[in-house]
């Protein structure tokens, strides 16, 4: 039986693993987002709990923003696929422009939230916003690791490490961007249907 391994068979295992702890970490993500979700339902029954709450605006845009990210990233990865390096730099930019917009819009909406009288903390607040402060902000934290790993991903993509043969770090960016796009109209949604 012959034990030497192929480049290309060890170029394989590799992705595979790699897929595999980035699929582990986000399966960890989502049931730290399950905790925080089944914290919210169970406090609903609370008597402070606030009822008329509607979702600030600026929230319906940073969807929209990351929903356009997880299209952009697709398509730069497809680019990359095909080798066209200058449609898979703009999809790059264009992905990372939609993400610092979500990024603008997430506090925008908390702009909007305080400028309605709901804080997060301090005699003003109720739990409930302070439940849509804490699930908006851990969102935030995972998508700023998003936009370094995008950062990461152009710096390469400039140092041509990815082609039509080697998109192991376009896919893995594409798979978590994809990840936080699904989580965040996940939560949106909840939000919206759930008050």
């Amino acid at each position: 039986m012959d034990m030497t391994m192929t480049a290309q068979e060890h170029k394989e295992r590799k992705e595979r693993s790699a897929k595999l702890l980035l699929l582990f970490a986000m399966g960890s993500m989502t049931m730290m987002f399950a905790g925080i979700v089944s914290a919210f339902v169970v406090s609903k029954s609370r008597e402070d709990w606030m009822k008329d709450f509607q979702l600030p605006t600026a929230f319906y845009f940073s969807a929209l923003a990351i929903i356009l990210c997880s299209i952009t990233f697709h398509l730069a990865k497809k680019a990359i696929q095909k080798d066209d390096r200058t449609l898979t730099t703009n999809f790059l930019f264009l992905t990372l422009a939609l993400g610092i917009s979500f990024v603008f819009f997430q506090f925008k909406g908390f702009g909007q939230l305080m400028d309605s009288g709901y804080f997060f903390s301090g005699p003003e607040s109720n739990i409930a916003t302070t439940f849509l402060y804490v699930i908006a902000t851990v969102h935030l934290a995972h998508l700023a690791g998003g936009l370094i790993c995008l950062l990461i991903i152009i710096y390469n993509h400039f140092k041509q490490k990815y082609n039509s043969s080697q998109t192991l770090g376009i896919e893995l960016g594409a798979m978590y961007w994809h990840f936080l796009d699904f989580l965040w109209i996940c939560l949106f949604l909840f939000l919206y249907f759930f008050k």
